[in-house]
């Protein structure tokens, strides 16, 4: 067969390819709020059994990464303050299976918040800001996220080293395009707590937004060094190489690609349905000229969020990519 060639795709270098290296059996899932189908951040994550017993936390999709130690029984519960607290249970067969868990959580009226403060000094009209804040945040509108932004400030006025405070008010004001604001409050939950990885993941986002590459990268793989099986880091890493090769000539682009490509391909190992993985994964396929593998991993962003920001982009890319290759002549 010829080589296809499709006009809107960039001269290629040597096509990028590997194997899926090997890796223990994990157990990957997500967390969403019932009431509004948002993704639950920072949830306590509790892995048992299999010849595993370790704490994680959900990411800013809510989705969380165990890797198990064995084989045998293994439960996972997941806790929020404020919410009734779920578990599930499965049997590691092997070493190379993958289980998928869902949680959605129940708001539990009255229930208190301080479970989820690690510093005992917080005082507890601190908490109960921080708690308004979490539900405000949890209600998904921009005036509730403005609501949670002054509830969180609030808590932190009153015990500045409040560490889930900031963690949250420095998402919620990602989520506003408030990059400053949130570059500052991550900054001070890094300083609070040195090992704070999903602080470091969403600084690594915001520094992204800023065209900071250097700084993003620097952060990003502090964040990996802590939590290596993170998928979103691993995201926004490839993310960041993805963002330097377009800024270089095709011959000084294909290490910063190269990079990119492994990023997102331990992404996809650690989580096979974060669906902006595979539109980046797309994206790098595409400027190696592997136009029909580019067209999978765009369907599949289409299957796992046929709504998504990237949805339009996505959908229109396939068609170009379908037209472009029925077009070329056979062999």
């Amino acid at each position: 067969m010829s080589h296809r060639r499709i006009l809107f795709i960039v001269a290629a270098f040597m096509i990028l390819a590997g194997a899926s290296e090997g890796r223990s059996q994990q157990v990957q899932g997500r967390v969403l709020l019932a009431d509004t189908n948002q993704p639950a951040f920072n949830v306590t994550v509790h892995c048992d059994g299999a010849g595993t017993s370790h704490v994680e936390q959900t990411d800013r999709n809510g989705r969380f990464t165990c890797h198990l130690g064995g084989t045998g029984n293994y439960s996972v519960r997941v806790e929020l303050p404020g919410y009734a607290s779920e578990s599930q249970s499965g049997t590691a067969l092997d070493t190379n299976a993958s289980d998928y868990m869902d949680f959605r959580l129940r708001a539990v009226p009255g229930k208190a918040a301080a479970s989820a403060v690690s510093d005992p000094k917080v005082p507890a009209e601190a908490i109960k800001q921080f708690d308004f804040g979490v539900a405000s945040l949890a209600k998904g509108k921009k005036e509730d996220l403005d609501a949670g932004v002054r509830y969180f400030e609030k808590a932190i006025s009153l015990y500045p080293t409040f560490e889930e405070a900031l963690l949250r008010l420095g998402t919620a004001y990602m989520d506003l395009g408030q990059w400053e604001k949130a570059e500052q409050a991550l900054n001070k939950t890094i300083a609070v707590d040195s090992k704070a990885a999903n602080a470091m993941f969403a600084l690594g986002e915001v520094y992204l937004h800023q065209k900071k590459n250097d700084e993003a990268e620097k952060i990003l793989l502090a964040g990996l060094q802590l939590s290596p099986t993170s998928a979103q880091g691993h995201l926004s890493l490839g993310r960041v190489y993805w963002t330097a090769s377009k800024l270089k000539e095709e011959a000084q682009a294909r290490p910063s690609l190269e990079k990119a490509y492994e990023e997102v391909k331990k992404a996809l190992e650690a989580d096979p349905n974060l669906a902006q993985a595979h539109v980046l994964k797309g994206n790098l396929l595409l400027r190696v000229r592997r136009a029909e593998d580019a067209q999978h991993e765009f369907e599949e962003y289409l299957r796992l969020e046929p709504k998504g920001v990237f949805a339009e982009q996505a959908r229109l890319l396939v068609e170009r990519i379908k037209k472009a290759l029925a077009s070329q002549p056979k062999s």
